[in-house]
């Protein structure tokens, strides 16, 4: 029961994002990390979600059409991955993402580019 806890809130939360429609920017998102005391969990949470929706929505234009921009291709991402993935495309693209940039642009690019189709 316990074992699955974490995915559910996880999927609650991604499907609260997707329900509320408003983007978290960089900055939003690093107060909440700071001036919540749970904040780091909230912000872990809140990028499993972004995670797992754009890559329903990548999943969705890929059925509709689209040219494939992040190829899993058999390879392993869990939601344990997110804020790693998250974290190292802000160190490698440090000069490009401004503090009001969406959080949803930053996982974006991050999944696009460790998970490169070829």
């Amino acid at each position: 029961m316990f074992r699955w806890l974490p995915l559910a809130l996880s999927l609650a939360f991604g499907l609260l994002v997707a329900h509320s429609a408003s983007a978290m920017s960089l900055r939003e998102l690093r107060t909440l990390e700071k001036n919540e005391k749970p904040g780091d969990v909230y912000a872990l949470y809140y990028l499993v979600g972004v995670m797992e929706g754009t890559l329903e929505s990548h999943a969705k234009a890929v059925r509709m059409g689209a040219k494939p921009s992040i190829c899993l291709l058999g390879r392993r991402l869990e939601p344990r991955m997110a804020r790693e993935l998250f974290d190292s495309e802000l160190r490698r693209q440090a000069d490009l993402y401004e503090a009001d940039m969406p959080a949803q642009l930053v996982m974006v690019n991050a999944l696009a580019t460790v998970y490169l189709c070829n």
